[in-house]
């Protein structure tokens, strides 16, 4: 396999940016401090910055320069419908393709799962939830499918911070992941599959009434969010 270019060593950096939450929605993007800190001039930080408003991250703005992209809660609600069909093909098709070093990495993972569950470690546990469901995904050997799965799994890893404080979700994730894997292990597809999209959908739902009851998006930062999509 070639190394990365650079271009896409720039654009993996950003992207963890953006999913972490190190910047804020809205703030301006620091393009000296980023050059510096990556080692690279604006011109190829710039060009990386494109790829970064073609997933929606990034506000382009000519001649003003480029703003962290605002968080639409509307867009939960299609991004879960849409992942729940993903959800539901790789239950479909994880069974007969998985092999078994892939179930047995897996396992670790829900390990792993279960011990940061009794840390209270909500971080921890919200990576290890992202790369046990990447993992999934890659099982189903169809590569088309994992391109998509990522892409959308990236926009909601945005909306983590809506339930990373509620161990009761975590909790019922765990619950919920306890039951994924008893079919895992059976290989019974049409189970996997409704455990896959019962689990999408009960976490959708917990982001939806998270971001209603937070009063993170009020009628000014509504009207904010206007006016930078209108820039």
């Amino acid at each position: 396999m070639a190394p990365p270019t650079l271009h896409n060593r720039l654009i993996v950096r950003l992207r963890a940016i953006f999913l972490n939450g190190e910047l804020p929605e809205g703030s301006r993007i620091p393009e000296v401090a980023l050059s510096e800190r990556f080692g690279v001039s604006r011109t190829p930080l710039r060009e990386a910055l494109k790829v970064m408003a073609a997933e929606g991250f990034v506000i382009l703005r000519p001649n003003r320069g480029a703003v962290v992209a605002p968080i639409d809660p509307t867009e939960i609600g299609p991004l879960v419908e849409f992942k729940g069909a993903l959800e539901r093909l790789i239950g479909l098709l994880v069974p007969a393709r998985a092999s078994n070093a892939d179930i047995a990495e897996l396992e670790g993972l829900h390990r792993d799962l279960g011990e940061a569950l009794i840390r209270q470690d909500h971080a921890a546990y919200t990576r290890l939830n992202y790369a046990f469901h990447q993992r999934l995904a890659q099982a189903t050997r169809n590569p088309v499918l994992v391109q998509n799965y990522e892409a959308v799994q990236q926009k909601i890893w945005r909306y983590r911070f809506t339930i990373n404080e509620l161990s009761e979700r975590l909790t019922a994730s765990y619950a919920e992941h306890e039951g994924i894997m008893v079919a895992l292990r059976a290989r019974t597809r049409l189970d996997l599959a409704e455990r896959l999209e019962e689990h999408n959908r009960l976490t959708g739902e917990a982001m939806a009434q998270a971001l209603a009851t937070s009063g993170r998006f009020g009628p000014s930062q509504k009207k904010s969010r206007r006016r930078s999509r209108s820039a």
